[in-house]
């Protein structure tokens, strides 16, 4: 029953885990021994049963936590920051009536940021500079044997510009831009497949570089779109209205 204490108490220590895995099997089996001893404190053998196996559950979810708290340190990005763009001839309105219902969280689809927000976390800053809605001209500008847009749809562009502000580099391809349709579709820029004069490739960034570039959508007649930005492979998503 000592061994079993001992070791649930080194099973809830992050850094004596290993100690806590070589403890608790083996008092899991002294407990099983102590059940067939003659004599009369079993009870001592039925605890140390007990909290062998509970302490080997809490080790399993302690080692797990620790394993997605270094993951989340070594790859995550951290929490996304948005700065709107102020409008200069925009005015407090006095005596505004607050509305009956809350507004949506901003940066989500019901209630997304505009245009040349800029989009923060601990490695990038994103900020999409424009849209156009009638990429036809832009996308056979770019190259010869890009195709028209199947009937039923047409080419939108966007054009951003991303930041590295971590702490070694990275790729510019890290962060995702796509259009959400209406209907609730998303387009992504290789959906298309076309060439564009300034479209994104893979810049290598170190901190404080910049890279801007397009990307074109094909997207349905008759659609209207949102765009969603991760700014960063694991970062929250934030979507901007065009």
């Amino acid at each position: 029953m000592i061994v079993a204490i001992v070791g649930f108490i080194f099973a809830c220590v992050p850094g004596a885990l290993i100690v806590g895995w070589v403890l608790l099997p083996i008092a899991f089996v002294l407990s099983i021994v102590s059940l067939f001893l003659k004599g009369e404190r079993k009870w001592m053998g039925v605890v140390g049963l007990i909290v062998s196996i509970i302490g080997t559950i809490v080790g399993f979810v302690v080692f797990f936590a620790v394993v997605a708290t270094a993951f989340d340190q070594s790859f995550g990005s951290g929490d996304t920051t948005v700065s709107q763009p102020v409008e200069q001839d925009a005015e407090p309105a006095a005596d505004a009536e607050e509305p009956a219902d809350a507004a949506p969280a901003e940066g989500t689809r019901e209630n997304p940021y505009p245009l040349q927000s800029a989009i923060s976390n601990d490695d990038w800053t994103v900020v999409v500079n424009s849209y156009n809605v009638d990429g036809a001209a832009v996308v056979a500008r770019g190259n010869m044997f890009n195709d028209e847009a199947p009937a039923g749809s047409h080419y939108e562009i966007v054009n951003y510009t991303v930041t590295y502000t971590g702490a070694e580099k990275g790729l510019s391809a890290e962060v995702q831009v796509a259009a959400v349709t209406s209907a609730g579709n998303v387009l992504n820029s290789y959906d298309a497949m076309v060439a564009l004069e300034d479209s994104f490739g893979l810049d290598e960034l170190y901190n404080g570089a910049s890279a801007t570039g397009s990307q074109a959508f094909l997207v349905p007649d008759g659609e209207s779109v949102l765009l969603r930005v991760t700014p960063g492979m694991f970062a929250d998503e934030v979507f901007v209205k065009p």
